[in-house]
């Protein structure tokens, strides 16, 4: 299994995000009580990883919430996965900011497809690495290098940041809520994170 990589950009806008989620001193809990290193309560200390290292920060941080906040964990990481939405959107490159005008312009059944691919060129560190794929009326996101689950094994699916982005995208493309169900994980042995998106009325 090739090592997970992930961008030390979006690793850092989402601990600021999980910081201004949880408050700064409670997010300094849940790192120390995971024995993880204080000085990650500092979104810009994440800056200096590599992609393999920011990949198991990523996973850490995540792995430290839902040991911290038990069954409230899912509803916590959704929540931090659709105010990093924004973040992410405002950290695009021109080209990206250009491609967010483009979606928001077009007919209403061809943005969610466009906003899916727009996230995975924002979230992936190698082409390919997430995959848009049509399930006739539904759409499927298939992360196939899911840096969440890098080195955790679990009974049900983790990734609920990944959920709460895409659930944010496609309201912020739409106007519309959707349901959004991670159908295998990596974490459970899957060989993919895929994500189902139900689009049908």
């Amino acid at each position: 299994m090739s090592e997970s990589g992930f961008s030390s950009r979006v690793l850092r806008r989402f601990v600021e995000t999980a910081a201004a989620q949880l408050g700064t001193d409670q997010l300094a809990t849940v790192l120390a009580l995971a024995k993880l290193p204080g000085d990650w309560s500092r979104p810009d200390t994440f800056l200096k990883m590599n992609a393999p290292q920011s990949a198991k920060a990523y996973a850490s941080v995540q792995a430290a919430m839902r040991m911290y906040f038990g069954r409230g964990a899912r509803g916590v990481l959704l929540r931090v996965g659709q105010q990093l939405w924004q973040q992410l959107l405002d950290d695009a490159s021109l080209p990206g900011k250009a491609q967010a005008a483009v979606i928001r312009k077009l007919p209403l059944n061809a943005r969610r497809k466009s906003t899916l691919e727009m996230l995975a060129r924002l979230l992936a560190t190698q082409p390919g690495n997430i995959t848009i794929h049509t399930l006739d009326l539904d759409l499927l996101l298939a992360d196939h290098a899911s840096p969440t689950t890098d080195g955790y094994r679990e009974s049900s699916p983790i990734c609920f940041v990944t959920q709460g982005l895409i659930q944010e995208s496609l309201l912020w493309a739409t106007g519309q809520g959707h349901d959004v169900e991670e159908t295998s994980c990596r974490a459970r042995g899957d060989n993919t994170c895929e994500f189902k998106v139900i689009t049908a009325k």
